[in-house]
């Protein structure tokens, strides 16, 4: 079980109690590599050496160092930094509340378990907990953590006992959309096409599962690792035989509908295609059979 990543106090206004942050998250991945040196086979080494000599610089004898001339630092001591009074490396201060849905998922960053520390308050903790899930509220805050300050979302979702902490990033850390979306013309949008595609959203709408989801670039990492300690050859993917067939896009749309595995039978109008016979964008080339190999690889 993971230790506690931060303790201190959760505060709202006047009422205060201990709680404890636990990471929500871990890397699963049992793949580690290492750099090896091609030629003799052996790991290679990182070491930390002063810019003005080859010899290793001790971890003890190495500070922070901020340069406010050119090759001017002030020298900052690991213990200074440590030391410096943020009210937030202690204490989340709740100032404000949001509704559940307020909160563009751009801001999140990592989730954190909150647990009640022990034997501290557990009753309001308990209360804290219960006004926030009947409210469908999140309170605001911030931590200090990782050497900065960030804000932080405290939240009761339902179907755990405790709550849950989210990092959330500053909105200076944000690129500005309209860089890069300024000038983008999508034109007028076809009303058959988009029925269809509303009809395909429809068909592949299904609950959320996480555990259908699974890390397919590790396997094939695993596999590639056994093949070589074995000293076999490990199978290529077929590449498709592209047969030149274009298909605009209300036939893919068309087709997808009536993909198996998509739901209920698709719907064909054969009144759309009449009218629509050439329209819209050449897309891709696609070949059935191709096609029928990729949607089995992946």
């Amino acid at each position: 079980m993971a230790r506690p990543f931060w303790s201190g106090q959760l505060q709202i206004s006047l009422v205060s109690f201990g709680i404890d942050l636990v990471p929500a998250t871990e890397a699963k991945s049992e793949i580690r590599f290492h750099q090896i040196d091609r030629r003799t086979g052996e790991r290679v080494r990182h070491q930390k050496v002063s810019s003005e000599g080859d010899e290793p610089v001790e971890k003890g004898d190495i500070v922070k160092g901020y340069e406010y001339s050119k090759g001017q630092f002030i020298h900052l001591d690991p213990a200074e930094v440590e030391e410096l009074r943020i009210a937030s490396r202690h204490t989340i201060d709740i100032r404000q509340f949001v509704g559940a849905g307020e909160i563009d998922p751009t801001y999140y960053e990592k989730p954190y378990f909150v647990l009640p520390e022990s034997k501290s308050q557990p009753q309001a903790f308990a209360v804290v907990r219960k006004a926030l899930q009947q409210e469908g509220k999140i309170g605001l805050g911030k931590l200090a953590l990782g050497g900065r300050e960030r804000v932080v979302a405290i939240a009761a979702p339902d179907g755990i006992p405790g709550m849950m902490a989210y990092t959330l990033r500053f909105a200076a850390e944000l690129r500005n959309p309209a860089e890069y979306f300024s000038g983008l013309e999508l034109g007028a949008v076809d009303h058959e096409q988009l029925s269809l595609a509303k009809e395909l959203i429809q068909r592949r709408t299904a609950k959320f599962v996480p555990d259908k989801f699974a890390d397919e670039y590790e396997t094939a990492l695993r596999e590639l690792i056994e093949a070589k300690l074995k000293h076999v050859k490990l199978p290529q993917e077929e590449k498709p035989i592209r047969r030149g067939e274009v298909m605009n896009l209300m036939d893919a749309l068309r087709r997808s509908v009536n993909e198996p595995g998509t739901g209920k039978k698709g719907v064909r109008r054969a009144d759309v295609q009449e009218r629509t016979a050439g329209r819209g964008p050449r897309l891709v080339e696609k070949n059935a059979r191709g096609s029928d190999r990729r949607r089995k690889s992946a």
